[in-house]
């Protein structure tokens, strides 16, 4: 035994080194190589892998309904993300007024692309072709209904970027298997409270939700009349799936940041 291991190429150490984003010990939070971007709230960034959001994995949000605060528990990093020159992609919300709040928040509209999709099958295509765009900084996705295959693919694209990638399901999908490395309970409290808790992350299990104090966003203080009279939330339009279309985009975004 002792001459084949020392007949190994490999050391379980220079594995560990080379593979940082693919093994992790049990004992550890994180081996990710990529440099995770902060949410914001100092209790939560403690409990999530090296102190922030980790970019190239796909991060899942289960939600008692859509609306109950992952907006607002997201918007400090969208915020960071769009100062940045990023792109923020906002895939099938459910509702028009989700996506406005991002307005509130001081996050640039003229960096968020709302892609509207019906079938399941060009959701997940809509969502591959977003994360190729080198100028991507995060995509969040309502896919209620998501299969397996659909949350293997997304991981697949996920980890070819550097941005973030948020998957929002119901509550019901926490006894679902899933291959998103992060998973997170999220239920309102309160008002402006947050109760998220950590049920799946690369190292040891968090036991306790951690509460979070949310700040509600002006629009959604206003009566529903007043939102839909305003101002345009998007400067830009949104878009339906068109598959060519989107696919010459993303590639026109490649050549002109390779030039």
């Amino acid at each position: 035994m002792a001459a084949l291991s020392s007949a190994l190429p490999f050391s379980t150490s220079s594995i560990l080194a080379s593979r940082p984003d693919s093994i992790w010990l049990s004992d550890q939070i994180t081996t990710y190589r990529s440099k995770p971007i902060s949410s914001g709230y100092r209790e939560l960034d403690q409990q999530l892998p090296k102190n922030g959001w980790p970019p190239s994995v796909l991060t899942e949000l289960l939600l008692a309904n859509p609306g109950v605060g992952e907006l607002r528990l997201l918007a400090s990093t969208l915020m960071n993300i769009t100062q940045a020159g990023k792109t923020i992609v906002l895939l099938a919300p459910p509702h028009l007024a989700i996506a406005a709040s991002l307005a509130e928040f001081g996050i640039e509209m003229s960096k968020v692309t709302l892609i509207e999709a019906e079938k399941p099958a060009d959701k997940i295509w809509a969502v591959e072709q977003a994360l190729k765009s080198a100028s991507f900084g995060a995509l969040l996705c309502w896919l209620p209904q998501a299969r397996d295959d659909h949350l293997r693919r997304l991981q697949l694209a996920a980890a070819g970027t550097q941005g973030l990638t948020f998957l929002f399901r119901p509550l019901d999908a926490q006894d679902q298997a899933s291959p998103a490395p992060l998973r997170m309970l999220c239920k309102p409290l309160s008002i402006g409270r947050l109760s998220v808790e950590i049920i799946k992350r690369r190292g040891p299990v968090h036991a306790e939700p951690i509460i979070l104090p949310l700040e509600i966003p002006e629009i959604l203080l206003k009566p529903v009349t007043t939102r839909v009279l305003g101002k345009p939330v998007f400067n830009t339009p949104s878009y339906s799936v068109d598959r060519c279309a989107l696919a010459a985009t993303a590639a026109r975004h490649r050549r002109a940041l390779q030039s």
